[in-house]
């Protein structure tokens, strides 16, 4: 069996509501996630509850085309 080659150091902190601080290797200032659009629409989030930032599904598809 292969030796481990990398194990990633994140933390993630709850901002609160739908706001998350996702601290990276890296990454000197934290990727804060949230909702926005259809899918806070989606969660029933009213308009203006809280900040729209991306959602972890944007970062997600984001990276597997990066």
């Amino acid at each position: 069996m292969a030796e481990i080659a990398y194990v990633s150091d994140v933390r993630v902190e709850r901002l609160g509501g739908p706001l998350r601080a996702a601290y990276l290797p890296g990454e000197e200032e934290p990727t804060v996630y949230g909702m926005h659009g259809a899918i806070a629409e989606h969660y029933g989030m009213q308009p203006g509850t809280a900040p729209s930032h991306a959602s972890t599904i944007d970062h997600l598809v984001g990276a597997a085309l990066g």
